[in-house]
Parts: C-alpha cells; sequence; structure tokens
C-alpha cells in the first residue's frame, strides 16, 4: 500500500476526518478477512473496529509528552516548533547490523500500515487511535539480533533547546522504555509514523514512535533517537522515577490498581460515562501467552 506524504498532496485531496470516519464504518461492515488487515487478531481487530475512533482534536490536543509540558494541552502549544527533519535513528548493541539511519532510509524498506488501536493510559483514561506505521518485528529481522540479546531499549531525542521541559527535573532524562524481545516481537507492536493518515504531529511523538496496545500509554515512547538490543532489563524512564507505582512490564491490568487510583474502570476520551478497563486493554487473546506462568500482580 502507498501512502503519500502530506506534503505531496494537494489540500483537495485531503479526506475530511468526517469522511475518513464514514469509511471506517464503511469497513466494519465488509467480512472479516478486510478489516483483519487493519489490525492483526479477529477478535481485538473486530472490537477496534465497532469502537468510534478519538476525534482528531482530542488526539492531538490531550496529550502526556513531558519533555513539552505536562499539562494535557501543553505539548499541542509548546512543540509547535519542534524540528523533525533531519533525523536519524541509530540501532545499537546484539545485532550483526547496527547502523545509525537517516530516517527516510529507516523507514524505506518497510509498507506503512493502517491499524486501529486502543491507547489506554496509567491515568485511567483511553482514545482509539487509527495509527499509521510498521512492525517492529520486521526491523528487528532486518538487524539481526544475536543470542545475546534479550530486551529492547528505546530512548528519545535530549535536546533541551527545543525541549523545554527537559530543563527541568522532571524525570532522569533522556526518557528511556524498553520491551522484552518477545513483546518487542509481537505483529501488534508498532513502530508508528503517523495517525488518521497523516504524518505524526510533534505533539504525539514525531517522527517516530512506539504502539504497544495491551501496555500502559507511557510505555510507548515518543520521538525515537536510538533502538539499542541489551542483555539486561532496561531501566526505564518512569521506573526510575517511582518504581512503586511503574512496573516495568506495565500491561493494563484491571485487578492491579495503581497506589492512587483504581484502575478497574476508564473513560474514553470524548465520552462521560466509565466503562470497564479489559485486561491487556482488550488484546488478551493475542498477547496472554507471552506471560504464561508470571505473577502479574508482582510482574505489574
Amino acid at each position: 500500500m502507498l501512502i503519500r506524504r502530506p506534503d505531496d498532496v494537494a489540500s483537495s485531496e485531503i479526506t475530511p476526518h468526517s469522511v475518513w470516519l464514514d469509511r471506517r464504518r464503511f469497513l466494519e461492515s465488509m467480512a472479516a478477512g478486510a478489516t483483519s488487515i487493519l489490525l492483526p487478531g479477529s477478535a481485538a481487530g473486530a472490537q477496534a473496529q465497532r469502537d468510534e475512533p478519538t476525534p482528531w482534536e482530542d488526539v492531538t490536543t490531550y496529550n502526556n509528552f513531558y519533555e513539552f509540558g505536562t499539562a494535557k494541552d501543553d505539548p499541542a502549544k509548546n512543540a509547535r516548533n519542534f524540528r523533525t527533519h533531519p533525523w536519524s535513528v541509530a540501532v545499537e548493541g546484539h545485532v550483526r547490523k547496527p547502523a545509525v539511519y537517516p530516517l527516510e532510509d529507516f523507514l524505506k524498506p518497510h509498507v506503512l500500515e493502517d491499524r486501529v488501536y486502543r491507547l489506554r493510559c496509567v491515568e485511567a483514561w483511553s482514545m482509539v487511535i487509527p495509527w499509521r506505521g510498521f512492525e517492529l518485528r520486521k526491523l528487528i529481522d532486518r538487524v539481526q539480533p544475536t543470542a545475546s540479546a534479550k530486551y529492547v531499549e528505546f530512548v528519545t531525542l535530549f535536546d533541551p533547546a527545543q525541549m523545554p521541559y527537559q530543563r527541568r527535573p522532571i524525570l532522569d532524562w533522556p526518557y528511556v522504555e524498553g520491551l522484552r524481545l518477545d513483546e518487542a516481537m509481537h505483529p501488534l507492536t508498532l513502530l508508528a509514523t503517523g495517525l488518521y493518515g497523516k504524518d505524526l504531529p510533534n505533539q504525539n511523538g514525531a517522527p517516530l514512535r512506539l504502539v504497544v496496545p495491551w501496555k500502559y500509554g507511557f510505555k510507548s515512547i515518543k520521538s525515537i533517537v536510538k533502538i539499542r538490543f541489551v542483555e539486561q532489563q532496561p531501566k526505564t524512564a518512569w521506573m526510575l522515577a517511582n518504581p512503586g507505582e511503574y512496573g516495568f512490564f506495565s500491561n493494563v491490568n484491571p485487578d492491579v490498581d495503581h497506589p492512587r487510583w483504581s484502575q478497574a474502570r476508564e473513560r474514553r476520551i470524548g465520552e462521560f460515562r466509565r466503562r470497564e478497563t479489559l485486561m491487556f486493554n482488550g488484546y488478551a487473546d493475542q498477547v496472554a501467552s507471552l506471560y504464561r506462568g508470571m505473577d502479574l500482580r508482582k510482574y505489574f
């Protein structure tokens, strides 16, 4: 599937979001084989397609991106002049093909797909977002990890001149996240370059971010500049800040409350009612086997 960049598309050709939503509703009525193009796994795929996508205005103005501020509307205001071109991504560690890729070369071998995923925040709110990107496992296959690689570590750009809140000791900058290698290889794990068919806005993690739909949103690290394959579990930003509240696995689990609030229910942005939180954010059929035999209260 060829997706043209917004700079190459005349304004008259850009589909309004209302029409885009109508197209999604049409796809929902098609056979399951067609909807699986958007999201692998029939159960989660069907559910995500039934969920109404969160409006563009909410997705792009209600964000956690602490490098640009701690209020939900700060990133949209403070990231306007963030420069994402040129951009490069370093692949390091236990791989046979380490390299520093200009973003264009990093993306070149990959066909971008549209996938509708739910995103659940640890603060008990959620969104349904039409992402654009490619499976992380395709990059992993490309760089060929060695037998020593057990985890994948991701690092955000550190540039206090552009990211003003990196001048404050909110977290131990730069932002670092990590996955176990088998989690990173799961077909649901996405390196996202866009949403709603457009390039990622700055406040949503441009130009490259991680999306792991069965985990809390803070695992979905933004503005990635480094991907390292390591033997030991990475020391992630929120674990360093508060290990009692933010575990490494960070799987959506309604039975494990955050110390300061319940995770049993959530509010979908744009709705007033609260809904029950689903185990693994509704993706249990696809990912529960990754954690077979683990105590998910201990390894939260």
